[in-house]
């Protein structure tokens, strides 16, 4: 089986996709893979949980942005090659500290480089009320930008009467 990005040279990297519910195989060479992004694992290492966290912040993976050499966090001093080892990060500032680096590996782990968390059972209803007007923003810059002015307002109202709601 051949590379469907350049059909010259054997794939060696498959891709399973599950969207909606519709599943799409892809099978890339190594070089096309890394270029589409592709976390590749160097099965030659040991098996373990450290390797395979290692491997998602930049150890043996391709095409993720080289650290900068002798940077550190400011608050507990382990530079990005100390994280590339142990696959921890020190303290909650290396995420600040290491953004650039991070944000590739957080992406591909999790498909999102932005935690949402759990809403509680009892009480929750205020969480859930301040996500939906973050949601609803987010859909009020989205009609701007389409210059749909009509609807931009029924979200501005429609904000407006959450927040009132809110308190």
């Amino acid at each position: 089986m051949y590379c469907d990005e350049c059909k010259k040279q054997p794939a060696s990297v498959h891709l399973t996709q599950m969207f909606n519910g519709q599943t799409t195989e892809s099978h890339y060479c190594q070089e096309c893979a890394a270029k589409k992004g592709a976390v590749i694992f160097n099965m030659d290492t040991t098996f373990s949980i450290p390797n395979i966290l290692a491997s998602f912040f930049g150890q043996n993976v391709q095409g993720l942005p080289a650290p900068t050499v002798g940077r550190t966090c400011d608050n507990c001093g382990m530079s990005f090659n100390d994280i590339r080892q142990s696959g921890k990060l020190g303290c909650s500032e290396c995420y600040s500290a290491f953004d650039e680096e991070l944000e590739p590996s957080l992406r591909g782990m999790h498909g999102n480089s932005q935690h949402i968390g759990k809403v509680p059972a009892r009480g929750g209803e205020k969480v859930i009320l301040k996500k939906k007007i973050e949601t609803m923003k987010a859909r009020l810059q989205q009609a701007v930008a389409e210059e749909d002015y009509e609807k931009a307002a029924q979200i501005r109202d429609a904000i407006k009467d959450m927040e009132k709601t809110l308190g």
